[in-house]
């Protein structure tokens, strides 16, 4: 049988394959021309959309994979926040989604009533349409690397409250045409609206941290955040407002359960902007049918007030907001980038005021009596028409806007690490393994600790002793142990340098890689089955610590790291006059960046203010207890929860943070805190002069401004 090559399209393989090349080849062709991909997308879109060439209908496939895009856009959102600089900027974004909707629903109300001449209800509709909007060029702002940013955050946090109160007027409007707004009416929406954010906000994590200690196996994984991410979309729906809506809290729900850094969040982002948020925006550009410029005067009216009004709307939100916080003016960029684009909300409200009929009852009257009366629209023709167009004008400006902002902004923090970009700094995480059942718990601590300077990747070295003979096996387990974890690493584009080794014993290849390759931290792990023995301690750990002057860190696993909800680090006395310092304190903070959860520091007043300095100037989320007692350690059992992690700063003998009670952390950790996961980190040190010649690092800090220099350094590379 043959092909069909009838338009539109009808074969499922010739439309798939349409599409992916249109994917594949739009942005490729556009980026030559220095034009953002998303705008390629759309346009390719309209020309193969039934408005231009005819080649496929917008179908119910195109409009099922368009939501999922959609809704992905939203929950990536949600997900890539940093949570801390949300809680931080939390009035800045209300007062900027505030204005955002406030100034677009006086404007829009004013344009259709004395523009337009509509009545008050639909100039209020029309007004809701302009004062949402939606996050259509985020991918931009994320493939660029500036999520992080506190416009990006303020941006995100204001849609949420924009696109809520505008498709609240959206429900209102409707209830009003049935005659069904009444105190019944507020009281079911106000309840079910805070029902559903509750549900969401509260029961998601636990629903989560639940599955991820249960089942680690990643397509489980991705299959299960998508059926959440739906679940709190339908909820939304149930709720009497938009699914986006729940996409994004879904995505604050579980943000710091899917750490940025790790294989499941590469996952998400990569099948999402590979696949389905190109197909919402080719979805959106099959809408657009330029023949409505032709069609009558009306058309090209409506349309040219609405894009003017919504743009001049949106820019003065934004430079509003950038005034009164003191935004530059690449931030504000970003900030009406972001919020210019007219999309998903707007057409909702669109197509819902075009099928409201005002005068439904005499139609149906007049139609009894074989009269026809043509309905009237509390949004008419014109008003769908341009509303598409507004949407192609919007989303093109709204591309090359964040484009240009994000790439200054990007351009910026390059240039900043690169002042900073010293050789003697340059991080090196070596990962000892000798099992596959700890292997995925260690490259995952190693993706959580990295800074994002570090572009040697990571390094896991097998050593095999060479007295055994060959023949044994060991070297085919050693691979098999070694790609386990490159397979790991580079789930989250990570590449990891396998180094298999045959020598003496595990302590002279660990020491001699280190010194070869420049190591600058070592992560060591223990099985969860395994106790804190003192041969452990003593035979290998005290081994490494004086052969070798780095950042050595034991950890335990009896859960994954991504379900923990806090981190418990313990600071002994003077640990900030260490030359280690800046190392170990700038990976403490990569845990809390990446997964979200709050560290609480133990320790004496005199390190805790140091640390607290740090905080100030480079904020997450920190608590400070007093503690100088390391005899009364057991102290904190009382502190420690089951999802905690127990970080302990350790010491080597007669060093200047050394506490005699440290000797008594295995005992203490094998008998009280089992449940726990722990991480010992003993930092770099001054060492005697045989030492240093033999250590990786070599240059010691003597000075605590240096080592406030260095911090300051770090923090910029991170």
């Amino acid at each position: 049988m043959g092909l069909e090559w009838s338009l539109p399209l009808k074969n499922p393989v010739l439309i798939f394959l349409l599409l992916l090349i249109i994917i594949l080849f739009a942005p490729l062709l556009l980026n030559k021309l220095k034009i953002p991909h998303l705008i390629g997308l759309i346009i390719a879109g309209a020309l193969i959309g039934p408005n231009g060439f005819n080649l496929l209908l917008r179908d119910s496939s195109i409009t099922l994979f368009g939501m999922v895009g959609l809704l992905y856009i939203m929950f990536l959102a949600g997900l890539e926040i940093d949570i801390a600089d949300f809680k931080k900027n939390s009035r800045k974004s209300a007062v900027f989604g505030m204005f955002t909707f406030l100034i677009p629903m006086s404007l829009a109300s004013m344009a259709g009533l004395y523009l337009l001449d509509y009545s008050v209800m639909t100039a209020i509709l029309f007004a809701s349409m302009l004062a949402s909007h939606t996050l259509i060029a985020y991918p931009i702002i994320s493939k660029l690397g500036v999520t992080k940013n506190a416009a990006v955050t303020v941006a995100v946090g204001g849609t949420l409250i924009t696109d809520t109160l505008a498709l609240l007027v959206l429900a209102v409007i409707v209830g009003m045409t049935k005659g069904e707004v009444n105190q019944e009416f507020w009281l079911k929406l106000g309840g079910s609206v805070i029902a559903f954010s509750l549900v969401i906000i509260l029961l998601f994590p636990i629903i989560g941290r639940w599955f991820f200690k249960r089942y680690d196996d990643s397509i489980s994984q991705y299959i299960f955040v998508m059926a959440m991410v739906f679940l709190g979309a339908i909820l939304a729906e149930a709720a009497g407002i938009e699914a986006i809506i729940g996409a994004f809290l879904t995505g604050l729900a579980l943000n710091k359960l899917i750490p940025h850094t790790s294989p499941l969040m590469n996952r998400v982002e990569f099948v999402g902007n590979a696949l389905f948020i190109p197909f919402f925006l080719i979805g959106v550009g099959m809408l657009i049918d330029y023949k409505a410029f032709f069609k009558d005067v009306e058309t090209i009216k409506v349309a040219g007030i609405m894009t003017v009004t919504a743009i001049t709307a949106k820019f003065m939100a934004a430079w509003i907001t950038q005034k009164v916080f003191g935004f530059s003016v690449d931030q504000r960029r970003l900030i009406f980038g972001l919020s210019n684009a007219q999309a998903a909300a707007t057409l909702a409200a669109v197509l819902v005021g075009y099928n409201i009929v005002l005068n439904q009852a005499d139609i149906d009257a007049a139609a009894a009596l074989g009269i026809t009366l043509e309905p009237i629209r509390l949004l008419d023709d014109a008003v769908l028409n341009g509303s598409i167009i507004m949407i192609l004008v919007t989303c093109t400006i709204a591309s090359l806007v964040t484009q240009r902002g994000a790439q200054n902004i990007a351009l910026l923090d390059s240039m900043d690490a690169a002042e900073d970009d010293h050789a003697d700094l340059e991080e090196r995480i070596l990962i000892p393994l000798n099992s596959e059942e700890n292997a995925e718990e260690l490259v995952n601590l190693s993706l959580t600790i990295k800074s994002k300077s570090n572009k040697k990747g990571l390094f896991a070295l097998n050593v095999i002793s060479n007295t055994s003979p060959e023949y044994n096996g060991e070297d085919k387990k050693a691979k098999k142990i070694l790609e386990k974890a490159s397979v790991i690493a580079s789930a989250a584009d990570n590449y990891v340098h396998e180094l298999l080794r045959y020598d003496l014993n595990i302590l002279n290849g660990i020491s001699n890689v280190v010194k070869e390759h420049h190591i600058t931290d070592i992560i060591l792990g223990l099985h969860s089955k395994r106790s804190m023995s003192d041969t452990f301690l003593g035979n290998l750990t005290e081994g490494i610590l004086n052969k070798c002057n780095t950042t050595t860190m034991i950890y335990k696993a009896p859960q994954p790291l991504a379900t923990l909800k806090r981190h418990i680090v313990v600071v002994p006395d003077r640990a900030e006059r260490e030359i280690g310092f800046p190392f170990w304190i700038i990976k403490v903070w990569n845990i809390a960046r990446n997964t979200g959860a709050k560290i609480i520091f133990y320790g004496s007043e005199t390190t805790l203010a140091y640390i607290r300095e740090i905080q100030i100037n480079h904020p997450v989320p920190c608590e400070f207890v007093a503690f100088d007692d390391w005899n009364d350690f057991l102290i904190l059992f009382r502190d420690v929860r089951k999802d905690d992690n127990l970080i302990v700063v350790m010491s080597r003998k007669d060093r200047v943070s050394y506490q005699g009670a440290m000797t008594k952390i295995p005992v203490y950790l094998d008998k009280y805190f089992q449940a726990n996961n722990f991480l010992l980190v003993y930092p770099m040190q001054v060492l005697d002069n045989e030492a240093i010649n033999n250590a990786s690092v070599v240059e010691p800090l003597e000075r605590l401004d240096e080592i406030r220099k260095n911090i300051t350094s770090l923090f910029r590379r991170k």
